[in-house]
């Protein structure tokens, strides 16, 4: 399987939303993304994550980026995780994990679903990936940074 990489266009893809809703995500719709795959709501790195972006949501913004959380959670364990946090960006359920596969984001050393967050540019281009397993908070100041620069 080929991997994502910065500089490589994303495909155009389809999941539910927090609201159970589909949300369909295309390079052609000249929207800037943050696409954040994490292994699972409600634990500790994730939560830590989740907040993170919450709390950096207006930066994001400001620079004209739109956050997005994908993981294998059903669109309800999404809403309540959401309402639970006061999360202020969508959440997308990748229940098979298909999407998750497109941008090998699937699992470390085959054990745990990977935390690999990747910033895209209007055009639906790469132009970051993070690889973040173990980290949290750390890897949205990393990014905001990026985007600052």
């Amino acid at each position: 399987m080929s991997s994502i990489k910065v500089g490589d266009c994303i495909p155009t893809f389809k999941l539910k939303n927090q609201d159970g809703e589909w949300t369909v995500i295309s390079p052609q719709d000249g929207k800037k993304r943050v696409l954040y795959f994490y292994p699972k709501n409600n634990t500790p790195k994730c939560n830590e994550q989740a907040c993170s972006f919450r709390d950096w949501q207006d930066d994001f913004l400001e620079q004209g980026y739109e956050v997005i959380g994908i993981s294998l959670d059903s669109p309800n364990s999404h809403l309540k995780f959401k309402a639970k946090y006061n999360l202020n960006f969508t959440l997308l359920s990748d229940p098979k994990g298909k999407v998750r596969s497109l941008f090998d984001a699937t699992t470390f050393l085959g054990l745990l679903p990977a935390r690999k967050t990747f910033l895209i540019n209007e055009k639906g281009e790469v132009i970051l990936v993070y690889d973040a397993l173990f980290e949290g908070r750390e890897h949205v100041q990393e990014m905001l940074e990026f985007l600052k620069k």
